[in-house]
């Protein structure tokens, strides 16, 4: 295991992985940090009180399909899920992730990290690490989707610009 990269403990998910199971309707009402405790409460009871700032998941085809709510991103983020990995995503969840600065990994070879308990993500190349040193690579993420995610999402985006113009202009 390379000690100059950080390894993250790995959550194991299947296919068709919708919102409603990561934000269930029943807690929407209660915001985030309401919602938080019931993430993926039926597909892994033990995630939402076990997951810790860093950890990845693995998931399998169509993570995220469903309705477009932000909050299953947003949960997400709040528990500290630093990516997931998965061979595909759906469409609205994945734009939601990248504005809410959740790193997305389309991976077409994700099913070959069942199994895995701890990876780490290399940035150049985009890679999936293996405590073995085997490597898994990913499809390119563009800059501005990279560098979305690495300034915790679109508003934090903004505002870092912004900022910078600002301090530019003086």
């Amino acid at each position: 295991m390379n000690p100059a990269l950080l390894w993250h403990t790995v959550w194991q998910l299947g296919d068709d992985v919708d919102t409603d199971a990561l934000a269930p309707g029943a807690y929407m009402q209660l915001g985030v940090e309401g919602i938080a405790p019931h993430c993926l409460e039926n597909l892994a009871p033990a995630f939402a009180r076990e997951v810790r700032p860093g950890d990845v998941i693995v998931a399998g085809r169509n993570f995220g399909i469903g309705s477009s709510r932000e909050q299953a991103a947003a949960v997400l983020v709040h528990l500290g899920v630093a990516a997931v990995i998965a061979p595909s995503y759906g469409g609205l969840f994945f734009r939601n992730a990248f504005n809410l600065g959740l790193l997305l990994l389309t991976c077409a070879d994700a099913a070959s990290l069942q199994g895995q308990s701890q990876l780490a993500i290399e940035r150049s190349p985009l890679r999936i690490v293996l405590p073995d040193g085997r490597a898994l690579a990913c499809e390119p993420v563009p800059d501005f989707l990279l560098a979305m995610a690495q300034a915790g999402g679109l508003l934090p985006q903004l505002r870092q610009r912004l900022a910078t113009q600002a301090s530019s202009r003086l």
